[in-house]
């Protein structure tokens, strides 16, 4: 685990996508087009979002009984999927955590509160604890934490 700030997030997301890509290319060159064999969506490269949004996503994934697994750079509102029952997570995920705010800029005393709470509510203990009495009061950059670490924490393996 580690704190990432944001001039080395765009540096990482930049070699991330670089990486990624080629295996992709490659395969688009050597092969036809297959079918994917599993209804599960796949997680590789989301950097979060609304959490109002994300909060409806994960209420219709949950009513669906969707499988997800988190198997790349999951960030801010993403690291919510963690509250699905068919969650898995990649020893090699990385997940990253923050408090709520406004594109960035902190939110009224009220609204802070009740955002972190709904963030909370999506992570199993002893994560929960940990993301209300420190993880909710990063702002600038994030907490990492490695697939690794969380499948130690409880969280199933893909």
């Amino acid at each position: 685990m580690h704190l990432v700030l944001p001039r080395q997030r765009a540096w990482i997301g930049h070699a991330r996508r670089l990486m990624a890509a080629l295996p992709i290319v490659l395969a688009m060159a050597a092969a036809p087009p297959v079918k994917a064999q599993s209804t599960a969506m796949v997680i590789r490269n989301d950097r979060g979002g609304l959490l109002g949004q994300r909060s409806a996503e994960i209420r219709s994934l949950r009513a669906a009984g969707q499988r997800v697994e988190l198997r790349g750079l999951c960030l801010s509102a993403c690291t919510m999927y963690l509250s699905l029952p068919n969650v898995c997570v990649s020893p090699s995920a990385e997940l990253g955590f923050h408090g709520p705010s406004r594109n960035g800029r902190p939110l009224p005393p009220a609204e802070f509160e009740h955002w972190s709470e709904v963030m909370a509510r999506n992570y199993r203990e002893p994560l929960r604890s940990w993301f209300m009495s420190e993880g909710r009061y990063i702002r600038e950059g994030y907490f990492a934490l490695s697939g690794a670490e969380l499948i130690r924490m409880g969280y199933p393996r893909c």
